[in-house]
Order: C-alpha cells, then structure tokens, then sequence
C-alpha cells in the first residue's frame, strides 16, 4: 500500500488547479485497496474497471492542465512579443519625440532670425534706398568737382595775384631807390653851388 507521504505528494503533483484531482486520487486508492482485498473475481473485476474510470479521469484532467499549460505559454509569447512591440512603440515615440525637438529648436530659430529680420527691415525703410542714395552721391560728386574748379581757379588767381604783388614791390623799391639817388644828387649840387658862391665871394 501507498504511505501516507506518497499520497500527499501525488497529491500536491496533480491537483494543481483544484479541480477535484484530489478526489479523484482518493478513490483511485481506495479501489486499489479493496481490488487488492477483493475476495470474488467479480469484485475485483469491479474494482478495476472502477480503477480505470478513475485513471482515463486523470489523464483527462492532465491533458486539459497540459493544454492550460500550452496555452499559458501561448499567452507568454503573445506577451512577449506585445511587450517588445511597446517597446519598439517606446522607441519610436522617443525618437519622434526627439526630432519633434528639433524642429520645435529649428522652428524657434526660424522665428528669432525672422524677428531680426523684420528689425532690420525696420531700419532699412527709415533710410533711403540704394537708387536714391546714388543718385545723391552723384550729385555730391559733382557739385565736389564744381568745387575743385572753383578752388584751382582761386588758387591760379591767387597766384597770378601774389606775382603781381611781388612786380609792384619790385617797382616801389626801384621807385625807392631814384627818390634816394635823385636827393642826393640834389643834396651834391646844392653843395656845389655852396662852395662856388663861397670862392666868388673871396
């Protein structure tokens, strides 16, 4: 007969789901017990038949627990792979999220050089154009030029002015010096007519 312990340890094996597996390894002793003490051949045939019905049970209930048990991994594989297509999902949400970054940094890029832009063009319209600005210059450069003929004429007239100047004090000083030479040529004869009236006079 089976010990005590090696029932319970069929036991715990094969009711893992509760489903009356217990029950059935109970009576499954107990026939074998009373088919061991039948005393007629019709009991014990009894017995095992009884035996039997209560065995096919078992393998039926171990069947059903395997394909539990297929199906458990079927389960895990399926969640396995949903978890790896989250995962996959993760990945890629960050990565979106990573370029929706930079667009949004290229986008305020964007932005602040269309504001400076817009700055410029603000200054640019309070200053007139590049035509006007030309045509002003050209002006400019001619009225330069006017003034640049103005100023070689004054100069020339200037110095035709300081030649003049120079011959007229050319001039007064040789004028200078015949005043100079004629008094004392007037000085020399008065002298004379001195001298001959004093000898006369003796």
């Amino acid at each position: 007969s089976f010990s005590s312990d090696e029932v319970i340890r069929k036991r715990l094996l094969i009711d893992g789901d509760g489903a009356g597996d217990d029950r059935r390894i109970n009576l499954l002793v107990k026939s074998f017990i009373k088919w061991c003490n039948s005393g007629s051949q019709e009991e014990g045939y009894f017995q095992y038949q009884r035996m039997l019905s209560t065995l096919s049970q078992c393998e039926f209930s171990m069947g059903k627990t395997l394909l539990v048990y297929d199906m458990n991994l079927r389960e895990m594989e399926n969640y396995e792979k949903i978890y790896k297509d989250i995962e996959n999902s993760i990945a890629a949400a960050h990565e979106k999220i990573s370029e929706c970054k930079k667009q949004i940094l290229q986008a305020k890029r964007i932005r602040k050089n269309r504001q400076e832009y817009d700055a410029l063009a603000k200054v640019i319209q309070h200053h007139p154009d590049r035509h006007e600005t030309l045509k002003q210059l050209e002006a400019l450069g001619k009225e330069l030029q006017h003034l640049s003929h103005i100023k070689e004429n004054v100069e020339d007239k200037l110095e035709l002015r300081r030649k003049q100047f120079h011959v007229l004090l050319s001039t007064i000083h040789e004028l200078q010096q015949t005043l100079e030479n004629d008094e004392k040529l007037s000085e020399a004869e008065e002298s004379q007519e001195t001298q001959m009236e004093t000898e006369t006079k003796q």
